[in-house]
């Protein structure tokens, strides 16, 4: 596969998060709870920074940016949200869909940051 065909997301997760993405192999996002309507990955890593050292340290304790790429194809059919300043953009994955779209990541899921 191609790098052209792949879009690079980011993910912010605490600890319960990413100790069930560990035990995937580094390869899936664990099922969301009753009350996650949406799966959302962002756009870019200062996004998924922000999240993590601003709301999963001060929740959890510790937070982490993890980086992921997904088939370019497979996304096209999720439209782009912003939900805030220019840099807020993210996808919003149905929970129910978070299998198929576990089942189009390509390679691992890595933690480029962590936060304490």
């Amino acid at each position: 596969m191609h790098s052209n065909d792949l879009v690079i997301l980011y993910r912010p997760v605490g600890p319960a998060e990413l100790e069930l993405i560990k035990q995937s192999g580094w390869k899936r996002f664990p099922p969301r709870l009753p009350e996650q309507p949406i799966f959302y990955p962002v756009m870019n890593e200062d996004y998924a920074i922000q999240i993590a050292r601003d709301w999963n340290v001060p929740t959890s304790g510790s937070g982490y940016v993890t980086r992921f790429s997904v088939k370019k194809n497979y996304l096209s059919q999720f439209e782009v949200q912003n939900v805030g300043a220019a840099m807020h953009n993210e996808l919003w994955i149905p929970a129910e869909e978070l299998d198929t779209f576990n089942n189009h990541i390509v390679g691992e899921i890595e933690v480029t940051q962590t936060f304490m």
